[in-house]
């Protein structure tokens, strides 16, 4: 398969992840320095900060979530909520970033660490209180910060300790917070030793006066900033410090300072710049190579990672702009109609499999006149969509419709036999009021598809749609070429011999679709004599 071919198919989007959860608690028995505590983790799901709130852990726990291993990097990040060391905003801070996280093959564990206690069922009220007077705000926190602080390293050492479990790298652990947990980021990366240190961090609006310890370590450890100039905390030039301190450390250090966000913008949409701030942050896991997938597909290997993620954004843009690809042939189409033919045209009308075959076997059709009108990528309803271009206006004898593989791979959305079927069906019924016959083919086998391995096996789902497109072709009276019976193996997918990648055919697999396909369109031919 060449660069452009794999290009087309690396633009389908991943979909249908699933993000593994477990919850583990940090310490056997009562965590040290809290043995008389006596409350118990309670959640909030009303409040004035209208999202779900944690409050009163004395039980610290990290929560992993782990992305799929199609996309697995190898890379960890345990990500510390805020809350002004009272309150967890677990969702906003915690849980959607770790889906986010996962969407890039980032392992995530989510930090519930020890927060002070609150004494009512309305703990944004009680710090709402405090937060008028950072003083007093910062005694209340004194006691509570060194524990949180204890939570952070062992959450560290315990994923460090687990890398192989989690299947992660045990040199490839972040830690990022926000607002306090900003503040909790900083104290564990300045007091980590080996064992329990972060190899890289990422402080978003971080409370800098509570921070514990300042010394920057002397092995590489980059860190990302982010925050808001109109933070009503005015903790923007905390965020500069920060960053400063790094910078003339001499470590890799990145620093975005937004005109307008807020204090607490986390995931929350706002119209904002800062609603995309975790893109940049991504942007910067690329550049410090935190994003270099574990499993990379086939063409990913062949490729290389980048390329592929620059052909996924060609792909889309070209979807917004020309959908069914009517530019692909529409050249070579004027040109045709522009010429007298010397036999009878028969066009194959279908998606990469086709376009391989033209490619690997031109003479088969030149020889022949037959036309190859296969794009890459393509499901059936960019077929319609180009069916009275590639197909009509060419005026065969005859049309092979060969399409179903990347309906059932979603490439433009998702699998639906029945919108499947009403495509090649309303295929079949504009050829045959244009007086052109009609050949249909089945799907051929497939066990899954590298560049969507996010569904997994779909082999009997091919099954399915061979036995509706048979079916139909049986009650309307069309030929049927029975590519899949011929091609398949126990698994219902192809070996390497007849395809390499298990969906596009080799020169070998070309044949014996050949073999199959000839017959049926001579005797086509014949009869229409």
């Amino acid at each position: 398969m060449n660069a452009k071919l794999y290009l087309t198919l690396a633009g389908c989007l991943v979909v249908g992840l699933t993000f593994a959860q477990k919850v583990i608690p940090l310490y056997e028995g009562k965590p040290p320095g809290s043995e008389n505590w006596t409350w118990s983790e309670k959640v909030s799901e009303t409040n004035p900060f209208n999202t779900k709130l944690v409050y009163n852990v004395a039980e610290p726990t990290i929560t992993a979530y782990l992305p799929p291993y199609y996309l697995a990097t190898g890379t960890a990040v345990i990500i510390a909520p805020g809350g002004a060391f009272h309150i967890l905003s677990i969702e906003s801070e915690g849980r959607e970033v770790a889906k986010w996280l996962n969407s890039k093959g980032i392992a995530a564990f989510v930090l519930k660490y020890r927060v002070n206690r609150s004494l009512t069922d309305n703990p944004v009220q009680e710090l709402l209180s405090k937060m008028t007077n950072f003083e007093k705000l910062d005694e209340a926190n004194d006691s509570i910060v060194p524990l949180a602080m204890a939570d952070g390293l062992a959450a560290v050492e315990y994923v460090r300790d687990h890398a192989v479990e989690f299947d992660i790298h045990p040199d490839k652990i972040g830690f990022m917070g926000f607002s306090a947990g900003g503040t909790l980021t900083m104290s564990v990366v300045y007091n980590g030793a080996e064992k329990n240190r972060p190899n890289f961090v990422a402080p978003i609006y971080a409370y800098e006066p509570a921070i514990i310890g300042s010394e920057v370590p002397k092995t590489k450890t980059p860190i990302f900033v982010a925050v808001a100039g109109d933070d009503q905390l005015q903790l923007m030039p905390h965020s500069i410090n920060i960053y400063r301190k790094w910078f003339e450390a001499g470590q890799p250090a990145e620093l975005h300072v937004y005109q307008k966000g807020g204090h607490g913008f986390g995931m929350r949409r706002q119209n904002l710049p800062t609603d995309t701030w975790y893109e940049r942050f991504g942007e910067w896991l690329h550049l410090q190579g935190y994003l270099k997938k574990l499993y990379p597909n086939k063409y990913e290997k062949l490729y290389g990672q980048d390329e592929v993620a620059r052909g996924k954004i060609e792909r889309e843009q070209q979807l917004l702009r020309d959908f069914a690809n009517l530019a692909r042939y529409n050249e070579s189409n004027q040109s045709l109609r522009s010429s007298e033919p010397v036999r009878k045209r028969v066009v194959f009308l279908g998606n990469s499999i086709t376009e391989g075959w033209v490619r690997t076997d031109s003479a088969f059709f030149a020889e022949r006149g037959f036309i190859g009108r296969g794009i890459s990528g393509q499901t059936s309803a960019q077929l319609l969509l180009r069916f009275q271009q590639d197909v009509i206006q060419l005026s065969p004898e005859a049309v092979v419709i060969h399409i179903g593989t990347n309906d059932v791979a979603e490439n433009t959305g998702p699998f639906n036999p029945g919108f499947t079927m009403s495509n090649i069906r309303s295929m079949t019924e504009i050829a045959k009021a244009n007086g052109i016959e009609v050949v249909l083919a089945s799907v051929l086998p497939s066990a899954k598809f590298e560049w969507n391995r996010a569904l997994g096996d779909r082999s009997a789902m091919i099954v399915e749609l061979n036995k509706r497109i048979k079916q139909y072709a049986d009650a309307t009276g069309l030929p049927f070429i029975d590519y899949h019976s011929a091609m398949k193996n126990d698994d219902n997918g192809m070996d390497p011999g007849l395809a390499a990648d298990g969906v596009h055919p080799t020169p070998k697999g070309f044949d014996v679709m050949k073999n199959l396909a000839l017959p049926v369109i001579e005797n086509v031919l014949k009869e229409k004599k």
